[in-house]
């Protein structure tokens, strides 16, 4: 557990940041940006979480939170300094867990008759906006590993991410008795 003493350090004022290897980089790096993008999702769950959501969701996102920090862990340590460090990152296990959950959530809820439009419930809304900033994350992990390697389940799990994060606004409406809001293409 990485025990932090002081907030601020003014190594960053010159424009670069300290990666988890000691390593410095500029701050609007692309591996700055995709860690950064996954810092601010898990922000967005967290303002999920504040908005009140049925406990079964309350209970699976503070383990999805807990998880983005292996994320970011994952996203801020490049492949080649995790062979001499021990870093936690995410594995494949992670990736089983969102499918499971979605599983069991999927048991409570109407088969998708079309595409559904973000809202709902206060919480259901912020679920769907941790979605969309699940999914910029992915692109941004993506253009990073175009670049140089990262974890082989990064993103497989943020993609089954946003997946998750639909199905449990998804579940959060249900459980508000709030029908789908379904697009209507005709209109």
């Amino acid at each position: 557990m990485p025990r932090i003493t002081k907030v601020y350090t003014r190594t960053g004022d010159d424009g670069s940041t300290g990666l988890g290897s000691k390593r410095r980089v500029p701050k609007d790096s692309a591996r700055i940006s995709s860690y950064g993008t996954v810092d601010e999702l898990n922000s967005h769950i967290g303002v999920a979480m504040a908005a009140g959501l049925d406990t079964v969701l309350m209970k699976a996102l503070s383990g999805i939170q807990n998880d983005l920090f292996h994320l970011g862990s994952d996203l801020c340590i490049p492949e080649e300094d995790k062979v001499k460090m021990n870093v936690p990152k995410i594995e494949q296990r992670h990736i089983d867990a969102l499918e499971q959950l979605m599983d069991r959530l999927s048991e409570a809820l109407t088969p998708l008759e079309n595409f559904v439009l973000p809202g709902g419930a206060p919480g259901a809304a912020q679920l769907h906006v941790a979605r969309t900033v699940c999914r910029r994350a992915e692109r941004e992990v993506i253009a990073l590993r175009r670049a140089e390697p990262v974890g082989p389940f990064t993103v497989p799990y943020l993609n089954r991410l946003s997946d998750a994060l639909f199905v449990m606004a998804r579940y959060e409406n249900k459980k508000r008795g709030i029908a789908d809001l379904l697009w209507d293409s005709r209109a």
